[in-house]
């Protein structure tokens, strides 16, 4: 993992085409602005973890057998 600094107004680049600034720090909290094309998806870590789980269990409850039926 690549750890950096910033401070208030500071950015970062990701790709070329993704900017992180940091646009307020208050206490322990940092309020982080995106910049990204509009195909890039963009997920808290928490609701990422819910939509692989929700995905996860879909696909166990429906099961191979139905999903072959698809095609």
């Amino acid at each position: 993992m690549l750890a950096l600094s910033r401070k208030k107004g500071e950015s970062l680049i990701i790709n070329n085409n993704v900017e992180i600034t940091i646009l307020d720090i208050k206490g322990d909290q940092i309020k982080v602005g995106i910049q990204a094309p509009k195909d890039v998806t963009i997920y808290r870590k928490e609701v990422y973890l819910q939509i692989q789980d929700s995905n996860k269990e879909a696909t166990e409850t429906a099961g191979l057998d139905a999903l072959k039926d698809l095609f």
